[in-house]
């Protein structure tokens, strides 16, 4: 979301080595990540500038290559902004390909395929058989239900969520997402790793949109009605959260930065669990189906033809 499921950014942590090295518990030493568009290498790239080894599987040859590059390019603004770290020697514990045998050594994997519930089943069922029996399996879905998820598994006791949030190396929180079956020292082994990474853990109980984003879609949905209803303009609808209410971003803009696909595909995932209040305005289906989905198009609320484009997103 942005974070979720909804692209909030919460403030920039330290990500130095200090930072890393007083955070407690350490990171895994290995961690896996299915899925290698704008949330998975965020994920990669924060547990990477942690210590970890990262393994990164896509579906084929030419997105492993385009994660790689993805994950590459933001170490590298880190390296800029933080002349301890050394690019080389983070980029030489990254691996990215097709082989979910790459598994098979680590203690977390986390699974940030994109927000659709058969796809997300079928990566995780395969994620979980490459692992060993006491690695734990994570899921970075912003809306769908962990037990759910955990149903199609062997272990559910040794999975959960983690949601980051987008972007990922800006942003301060994980929401922990707590399934009915999992055992409660790997949701205390979670918030060690999330605090290792310089990020803030919640804990929370599986239950539709989670915290994070039950809340975040809500306020972008309502936002949609006043603009659809000509209540205000875009900019002024998000300059009432911002100065008024101090959001770092406006509900628009934030959808914006998630991607508006993402923003319908939970908010139909919260309205078939929760009811007509999660409806998605009329609105944000027209622009979703004529392809403005936001940043990474080009155009949504705003323009950003300016922008680079990208992929993924949370809310």
């Amino acid at each position: 979301m942005i974070h979720s499921s909804s692209g909030s950014a919460h403030g920039r942590p330290d990500t130095s080595a200090t930072a890393m090295t007083n955070a407690g518990r350490p990171a895994p030493a290995r961690v896996g990540v299915l899925g290698g568009g704008r949330m998975g290498a965020g994920i990669a790239h924060a547990f990477l500038l942690a210590g970890s080894r990262v393994a990164v599987v896509e579906r084929d040859s030419g997105a492993a290559e385009a994660a790689s590059g993805r994950i590459a390019e933001t170490v590298g603004r880190s390296v800029e902004r933080d002349a301890a770290l050394d690019a080389s020697e983070i980029i030489g514990r990254l691996s990215c390909g097709v082989d979910f045998a790459s598994f098979e050594a680590c203690d977390l994997v986390i699974e940030a395929v994109p927000e659709d519930r058969t796809l997300k089943t079928s990566a995780l069922q395969s994620a979980e058989a490459a692992m060993t029996e006491t690695a734990v399996l994570a899921s970075n879905t912003s809306s769908i239900s962990i037990d759910d998820l955990a149903s199609v598994l062997t272990r559910p006791d040794r999975f959960l969520g983690l949601h980051f949030f987008n972007p990922v190396p800006a942003s301060l929180l994980v929401e922990i997402v707590r399934g009915t079956a999992t055992d409660a020292a790997v949701v205390d082994d979670a918030q060690g790793h999330v605090r290792a990474l310089g990020k803030a853990p919640i804990v929370v109980k599986d239950s539709p949109g989670f915290a994070s984003s039950r809340l975040g879609v809500m306020l972008g949905l309502e936002a949609i009605r006043m603009l659809e209803e000509g209540v205000a303009s875009a900019e002024d609808i998000d300059a009432a959260m911002t100065l008024g209410y101090r959001h770092p971003l406006g509900p628009l803009r934030t959808t914006d930065i998630v991607g508006l696909d993402v923003r319908l595909g939970i908010a139909e995932e919260l309205a078939s669990a929760l009811g007509p209040r999660f409806e998605a305005p009329a609105l944000l289906r027209t622009m979703v189906a004529e392809g403005r989905l936001g940043r990474k198009s080009g155009e949504g609320f705003y323009n950003w033809s300016s922008a680079p484009a990208e992929n993924g997103g949370r809310s």
